[in-house]
């Protein structure tokens, strides 16, 4: 099972940093699965996303109080609203109104969520 969340964590890794230089990618999550899976399979890696001052504070944020920044706030319901708006422009019939319900229920969830 640590040989699974390893390689979770390095996929993860590797996908937030692809995610850096790809718009609409979010990076934070990724870096949250990696921390998560490296504390059940390796705590020397967990430890050093814990010390990056570009993810640290997110991820301590995150497991302290479940707190997103203002700054993430903003881009993910920004994001999430320009998706369900394209869905309801390019979309036909009763599937164009689903991203938007889940751009409603996503971004409502994450609105609520404490500012980090």
């Amino acid at each position: 099972m640590r040989l699974a969340y390893l390689v979770c964590g390095i996929l993860s890794i590797c996908v937030g940093v692809i995610s850096i230089f790809l718009p609409l990618l979010p990076t934070v999550p990724f870096m949250l699965l990696a921390a998560f899976c490296f504390a059940r399979s390796n705590p020397e890696w967990e430890a050093r996303i814990l010390r990056d001052p570009r993810f640290g504070p997110h991820i301590h944020a995150w497991r302290q109080r479940g707190a997103i920044s203002l700054k993430g706030k903003i881009a993910a319901i920004v994001g999430l609203t320009g998706s369900g708006i394209m869905g309801l422009v390019f979309l036909e019939g009763l599937v164009a109104f689903a991203p938007a319900a889940v751009a409603l229920i996503c971004g409502s969830w994450i609105a609520i969520r404490p500012n980090a």
